[in-house]
């Protein structure tokens, strides 16, 4: 069923959320730059771990302040958007990293055909 302005904006009162959320767009940027070349197994809460978890908390943020996660990927995607080609080779190369330490391979496939995609 499909909710009338489910995906439509919807500007919450949550004064911290929105000052989260931006004060950590702002910083996201400088946070992937830093994470570049920083290895993740070495030292928990290294900077790339601090990159990866600013983003999810700007997520989080965005999301609360607009009423829906989809606006918590717009954010994440527009900080992205502004990343060097170099920073979002490792961060999303952490991202898979941890994805596949923490199960999500066995989580999807039951659902995921095993066929490779033709082109």
């Amino acid at each position: 069923m499909r909710i009338p302005g489910a995906n439509e904006p919807r500007k919450t009162s949550f004064n911290i959320a929105s000052e989260d959320a931006a004060r950590l767009a702002e910083e996201g940027g400088a946070l992937l730059e830093r994470a570049v070349g920083v290895q993740w197994y070495d030292e928990a809460g290294n900077e790339a771990d601090r990159a990866a978890l600013a983003l999810c908390r700007l997520r989080r943020a965005s999301a609360g302040q607009y009423g829906g996660p989809t606006f918590g990927d717009d954010a994440v995607r527009a900080v992205l958007e502004q990343a060097s080609p170099g920073a979002l080779v490792w961060i999303t190369s952490r991202a898979i990293s941890y994805m596949d330490e923490v199960g999500f391979v066995e989580a999807v496939e039951p659902w995921v055909d095993e066929q490779p995609a033709s082109g």
